[in-house]
């Protein structure tokens, strides 16, 4: 009589497991590298939502940008519903949709959306004596991107 015997040695079966465990220790960290791509991407479609709200706006207003701090975009919802969060991977702040008026004027009359503002959520310039830089929206984070080539206050 033969006796048949199924299944899988000790050693195919470590193998596998082995195999397993090199093809996580690859995906883990891909995967989480993801996950802070698309939070940043979800922040420049969110500064591009404003923006185009606030172009919106100003074309309404014929010529002129909120003087407050976006209220006037999202009451009754016309120009935009809700202020998004503003999400920014690998800088240490936590998500926030708070927004800050900024009338910062360097000495050299340049305008520096985040001076003394590198924090969670949004800088937004309502201030009409600055003219080239009125309506200026932008992350409020001084720190690069993902990539590393370009501060958040330039996009």
């Amino acid at each position: 009589m033969k006796l048949n015997k199924k299944g899988f040695t000790l050693i195919e079966l470590m193998i596998v497991v082995a195999i397993i465990g090199i093809l996580a220790a690859i995906a883990i960290p891909k995967f989480a590298d993801l996950i802070n791509k698309s939070k940043e991407g979800a922040t420049k479609g969110a500064l591009s939502s404003v923006r185009s709200a606030l172009q919106v706006y100003y074309g309404d207003n014929e010529g002129i940008f909120p003087r407050d701090t976006l209220s006037t975009l999202t009451s009754n919802a016309k120009y935009i519903t809700d202020i998004p969060l503003a999400k920014l991977p690998g800088t240490g702040h936590t998500d926030s949709k708070v927004i800050v008026a900024a009338s910062s004027i360097t000495a050299a009359g340049v305008f520096d959306p985040v001076a003394n503002q590198d924090a969670a959520g949004w800088v937004y310039l309502n201030d009409n004596t600055c003219v080239a830089n009125w309506g200026t929206f932008v992350a409020s984070c001084t720190h690069s991107d993902l990539k590393g080539t370009t501060r958040w206050t330039m996009f």
